[in-house]
């Protein structure tokens, strides 16, 4: 049981890999296309839910990992932080109403900036999550 949790949240976390990747092309200037734009959201809402349902359930299925242990929770906090993150990022990228084109802050660099800082909070939780502080 524990190799498929652990197979399945590290797919799920591939899964919010994919959706960086997919606005690190839009952030480097490629053009935004609302279908791709709508496949990343999705990969972000698979692969987060995945993530984080298969985590926490994976602390409370191995013995000696506790749910408010410092690094699960540091891990919680990053993954919200990113999230918020993505949805501003994902503000800059999105079609303004009524035309098919992105929106005039296409680029910007507040949508970017929202990227790469979120970019570098996955990056953060990716560290937590192999080195596992404090466990």
């Amino acid at each position: 049981m524990y190799d498929w949790l652990l197979f399945l949240h590290v797919l799920s976390a591939f899964a919010l890999f994919g959706t960086v990747v997919i606005f690190s092309a839009f952030a480097l200037g490629t053009a935004t296309d609302s279908r791709l734009l709508a496949v990343a959201n999705g990969l972000w809402n698979v692969g987060g839910l995945g993530t984080l349902v298969l985590g926490i359930w994976l602390a409370l299925y191995v013995d000696g990992y506790g749910i408010w242990d410092g690094w699960i929770v540091t891990a919680i906090v990053l993954f919200s932080i990113a999230t918020e993150l993505g949805r501003r990022a994902q503000l800059g990228y999105t079609p303004a109403a009524g035309s098919g084109e992105a929106a005039a802050t296409i680029g910007a660099p507040p949508a970017a900036l929202m990227h790469w800082l979120r970019s570098l909070v996955i990056l953060a939780l990716l560290v937590v999550m192999i080195y596992k502080p404090g466990a």
